[in-house]
C-alpha cells in the first residue's frame, strides 16, 4: 500500500453548471481520480448521469475516471461506460446474475474492474471473485444519496477486506467512499484503506487544495 492515499472526489457533489470548471479546479487542487456515481434509480434510489456526459468530459480531464455502477442489470451498460472514457468500472455483486462474468466483461475491454460492497453485503462474497478485482470500494453509507454520515461500523470490514487482499497476494486498491471527511479519514486510513471518495467534503468545501490535503493529513 503506497504511503498516500488516492483522493477521488464524486462529481456527484460538483456545481453541474459548470463541470469543465469543476474538473480543472480538483485537478489542480491534487485530486488523483474523478468518482463518477452512476444511479438509475432501481438499484438505489436516485438517478444520476449516464454514459453521454461522461463522454463529453472526458477531453477535458487527464485524471483516471473512476465509475461505480448503481445500476440493475448491470451487464448491458458496461460497453457503453467503457466506450465513454471510464478507466476503471465497479459494480455491486447485487447488480446482476453473473457479477463475475461482468467483471470479465471490464477487463476484456481494457478498463479496472472493481467489486462495491454495500453496508449489509456479507464480506464472503468478495472470495470467489477477488481474482478479478483491481479494486474493492467499500460502502461506509446505504448508497443512493451524498452527504450522509460515515458507519463507524465500516472499519472493521476495511480491516477485514485488506487482509483478504493481502492473503490474495494481487495488488488491489481498496477504496472507501461514504461519509469520509478530514475527521473520518484518519481511521478508515489507518485501518487499511489506500483510496477515498469524497463528495461534499471537497466541492463543498472553498478551498479544493486544502480539503484534500485535509484527507490525506499528515497521519500518512
Amino acid at each position: 500500500m503506497s504511503s498516500l492515499p488516492i483522493i477521488a472526489p464524486s462529481l456527484l457533489a460538483a456545481d453541474f453548471a459548470d463541470l469543465r470548471t469543476e474538473l480543472r479546479r480538483v485537478a489542480d487542487a491534487g485530486a488523483d481520480w474523478l468518482h463518477l456515481d452512476i444511479m438509475d434509480g432501481h438499484f438505489v434510489p436516485n438517478i444520476s448521469f449516464g454514459p453521454d456526459l461522461i463522454r463529453r468530459l472526458r477531453p477535458h480531464s487527464r485524471m483516471p475516471f473512476d465509475a461505480h455502477l448503481m445500476i440493475a442489470p448491470v451487464e448491458p451498460y458496461i460497453a457503453a461506460f467503457a466506450a465513454a472514457g471510464c478507466d476503471h468500472i465497479a459494480i455491486h455483486p447485487e447488480s446482476g446474475p453473473h457479477p463475475h462474468r461482468a467483471l470479465q466483461l471490464i477487463a476484456g475491454l481494457g478498463k479496472k474492474p472493481g467489486l462495491v460492497l454495500n453496508p449489509g453485503t456479507p464480506l464472503e462474497l468478495i472470495a470467489p471473485l477477488i481474482d478479478q478485482c483491481d479494486l474493492i470500494m467499500l460502502m461506509s453509507v446505504n448508497p443512493g444519496f451524498g452527504g450522509q454520515k460515515f458507519l463507524p461500523g465500516t472499519l472493521p470490514r476495511i480491516a477485514a477486506i485488506r487482509a483478504m487482499i493481502a492473503a490474495s497476494g494481487r495488488d488491489i486498491r481498496l477504496m472507501v467512499d461514504g461519509g469520509i471527511t478530514a475527521e473520518t479519514a484518519p481511521a478508515v486510513i489507518h485501518a487499511g484503506a489506500d483510496a477515498l471518495v469524497a463528495g461534499t467534503a471537497i466541492f463543498g468545501a472553498p478551498d479544493y487544495a486544502a480539503a484534500i490535503a485535509g484527507l490525506r493529513g499528515p497521519w500518512v
